[in-house]
């Protein structure tokens, strides 16, 4: 289809340019907003779990596992340093109640998961024998022998040799080592529970053992980096020639102990690296990594060989697939509708040992949301194909969306390919900061909360 003539952005237009980090989040990791997911919504859910699967849409399945050995200062997700080993089993059995309700239900219409995400939390903070309970429970429920990708996310500093080689006897694929940075001091002031020397031995055993493919995750801009410093983490992240690697920028939502600090001090800026700074960092990082033969693939991913190298769960989490979550606060898509579990630890157990589902917020997505869903998620991989959108929604998103396109052409943010509606790799480093520029004027002041 030939390209559409994007019409120039009016003077005045834009999202303001970010400087200091301040508190709030800046990832946008879904549409709309939690803020905008409601309990009295839940009853929606309830019905479309009880509906077919749509057509050609692939399962997937989230477990979390909220047991962290320490929480990070600039963690915001629902982690617990305090339970002991009957809560741990208690929530281990949680999860397999949970699944069973949801494995009974007309929406799986005798699927398979394609992809298997274990998230936290820290799921390496559980034994051999807990991730082997878990798991054959949930295989007996859903099986996986049709599982494209099994990944895990684990701490350095719980990854025995004996706790790799059980992980990787359950069938994961990917493992997702949660490195963060290489600087001793950086971690530890940071509020991570591993060194360095942790990292390396966990990483070349992983190697050693066969993992098919093994990311490592960076963080730009953390409490006292530096830049001597930041370049000596990239350069021996490069060293390991990891399959991919996640670099994410530093940002401080308010439930971290990053901004407890601030608000007890009454200081609005953050103790981070400003924003230039931080994509700076990560572009330096991107181009150490090109010069070794790696592609980058989206916002926050390198990857060695992108012929070999997928992240099945990003792809069906981008292009709407049913995601079915289970565990404490975590969040999922099930025919058309988005929901989220309790996101306490005792109300969540309580509602599972009570023979319910712990839903609770939902929200339906209009059809022109599930649209601007897709799209700007996408966007985040650095170019959008106009034909494929035109396939599946029967409208080209270059007229769909044709207003903030042009303001971001106008900015000089935007690329034209053929088909393709890129970005430039400017743009790609605060992609989430330009996304709002999409969002409806409704949505535009939700928090990622």
């Amino acid at each position: 289809m030939s390209s559409i003539t994007i019409a120039p952005p009016p003077k005045t237009a834009g999202p303001p340019i970010q400087k200091e980090t301040t508190a709030g989040n800046y990832f946008v990791a879904n549409y709309p907003p939690f803020a905008f997911w409601k309990q009295e919504a839940v009853p929606e859910f309830a019905a479309a779990l009880e509906m077919p699967p749509r057509p050609g849409v692939p399962l997937g399945l989230y477990t979390h596992i909220p047991f962290c050995r320490k929480r990070c200062h600039f963690c915001y997700f629902r982690v617990y340093t305090d339970k002991n080993a009957d809560d741990i089993k208690g929530y281990i059995d949680a999860l397999l109640k949970e699944l069973a309700v949801y494995a009974a239900k007309p929406f799986i219409g005798g699927r398979k998961p394609k992809f298997i995400y274990f998230g936290g939390g820290t799921p390496s903070y559980l034994s051999p024998d807990q991730l082997r309970f878990l798991t054959d429970g949930m295989k007996a429920l859903l099986p996986w022998d049709e599982a494209e990708e099994v990944t895990f996310e684990g701490e350095p500093g719980t990854l025995t040799d004996h706790k790799l080689r059980a992980i990787r006897d359950l069938g994961v694929t990917r493992l997702s080592l949660g490195i963060e940075h290489f600087d001793d001091h950086i971690l530890e002031v940071n509020g991570r529970a591993h060194r360095s020397k942790e990292v390396l031995r966990a990483y070349h055993y992983a190697r050693e053992i066969g993992f098919p493919q093994i990311n490592i995750d960076l963080i730009a801009g953390m409490v006292e980096e530096t830049e001597e410093k930041w370049k000596e983490t990239v350069a021996k992240a490069v060293e390991l020639r990891p399959d991919s690697v996640t670099i994410y920028q530093m940002e401080v939502p308010y439930n971290t102990g990053i901004y407890q600090q601030m608000k007890a001090e009454g200081k609005l800026v953050a103790p981070v690296a400003d924003w230039a700074t931080k994509r700076r960092w990560v572009d330096f990082a991107f181009g150490e990594f090109e010069k070794v033969g790696y592609t980058v693939t989206s916002t926050t991913t390198v990857v060695k060989d992108p012929a070999q190298v997928k992240f099945v769960y990003r792809q069906g989490l981008f292009t709407g697939a049913d995601i079915l979550s289970i565990g404490v606060a975590s969040f999922g898509h099930i025919n058309g509708v988005h929901y989220q579990n309790h996101h306490d630890f005792q109300p969540y157990v309580d509602a599972v040992e009570a023979g319910g589902l712990p839903t609770h917020r939902a929200y339906t997505v209009p059809d022109d949301e599930r649209y601007l869903r897709e799209f700007i998620l996408q966007l985040k991989l650095g170019s959008v194909g106009a034909e494929a959108f035109i396939q599946k929604f029967g409208r080209d998103p270059r007229e769909q969306f044709a207003g903030p396109l042009a303001t971001l052409k106008g900015q000089g943010y935007l690329t034209e390919d053929g088909d393709r509606i890129g970005l430039t790799r400017d743009a790609l480093l605060q992609v989430d900061r330009l996304l709002h520029e999409f969002f409806k004027p409704e949505h535009k002041t939700g928090r990622y909360a």
